[in-house]
């Protein structure tokens, strides 16, 4: 009987094994074949808009469900709310708006974040207006008034653009208010200029009916980038391989978003019927350019020379106090550069 017994465990112990041999011990190997699927959420920058839509992408054309990664999409509403889902414990990555992050991050406000990926090489802050006001260049805003979102990036940014461009910021009247009021606002000419993203041009050439103007601020602060994916020093430390994986996917989509982006923006309006294809699209192909790092670098790169630069920008704009340190806002392992 004894003998019986220990033959039918060694029978059941050789099944296990092979039904689980098949995969790394560590999930080194990214299969989801032979393991368990890690399950994370994400929280997308802003909505569900074109910027954003390359995670939608990852998760239709099945690149999460290759590397073992099952993600649950949430909808962003900027900066504030993502660092704090992220510190919360409900989402495990974000994407953001890097340089506002790092705004907060050196002002000891948050700072249990790390940047992964980029999604944007250059910032796409820009001022925005319409062909009748006559601005054509940033001095030309002096005596204006120019809205942005209230406590904004934009707005916490547009002093050390303005100097940077020769117009003293303090001869441009700024009104803070939500974000979602800017367009109709400058339709409306209660503006005379807005703070806001270059992928918002086609909403506001649709809302104003009229040709637009924009001066990105990246014409003056070359070094800034624009969106990144950010998730906890925890977890980067408990498990670099999910970070690497769930990491890998989504900028594949986000490769395949650049490409297809009329695919890209198809699959975002399922997810978002009231969002059309044609502004997914639209917003894709302005972002298209911004993607791919200048000097060949993958997808995603994000270069440690450039993020102390913008840490030095935002320090001498008296942004941020002195001792942040690049490390203290970016792991560029998950990326390399070839």
């Amino acid at each position: 009987m004894t003998k019986r017994i220990r033959a039918l465990a060694a029978a059941l112990l050789a099944t296990a094994l092979v039904a689980t041999g098949c995969s790394d011990s560590d999930g080194g190997s990214g299969d989801p074949a032979g393991g368990e699927t890690d399950k994370v959420s994400y929280i997308t920058a802003f909505g569900a808009v074109g910027r954003d839509a390359f995670a939608w992408v990852a998760k239709e054309k099945g690149y999460f469900a290759e590397v073992g990664v099952e993600v649950d999409i949430k909808e962003g509403a900027g900066n504030q709310q993502n660092l704090t889902a992220l510190k919360a414990g409900q989402v495990q990555f974000a994407a953001l708006d890097f340089t506002g992050a790092v705004i907060q991050a050196g002002r000891g406000e948050f700072t249990d974040w790390r940047a992964v990926a980029a999604v944007h090489q250059q910032t796409l802050i820009s001022v925005m207006t319409t062909t009748d006001t006559g601005i054509s260049t940033p001095k030309d805003l002096q005596g204006k008034t120019m809205a942005t979102g209230a406590g904004s990036v934009t707005e916490l940014l547009f002093p050390a653009y303005a100097q940077l461009a020769g117009l003293d910021p303090k001869t441009v009247k700024i009104e803070g208010v939500q974000a979602t009021a800017l367009n109709g606002l400058m339709a409306s000419r209660k503006v005379d200029a807005l703070g806001t993203f270059l992928l918002s041009r086609g909403a506001l050439e649709t809302a104003s009916r009229k040709e637009v103007v924009v001066l990105p601020y990246s014409d003056y602060l070359k070094d800034l980038f624009g969106n990144a994916v950010i998730t906890t020093p925890l977890l980067i430390e408990k498990d670099p391989d999910l970070v690497r994986r769930f990491t890998t996917a989504l900028l594949k989509g986000l490769a395949y978003s650049i490409e297809h982006p009329d695919e890209a923006a198809t699959i975002l309006n399922k997810v978002k019927p009231t969002y059309t294809v044609a502004a997914g699209r639209s917003e894709i192909e302005a972002m298209t350019p911004h993607v791919r790092p200048a000097d060949g670098a993958p997808i995603g790169f994000l270069d440690e020379t450039r993020v102390s630069r913008t840490i030095e920008v935002l320090q001498n704009a008296g942004l941020i106090r002195p001792g942040l340190a690049p490390s203290h806002v970016v792991d560029s392992s998950f990326v390399p550069k070839p």
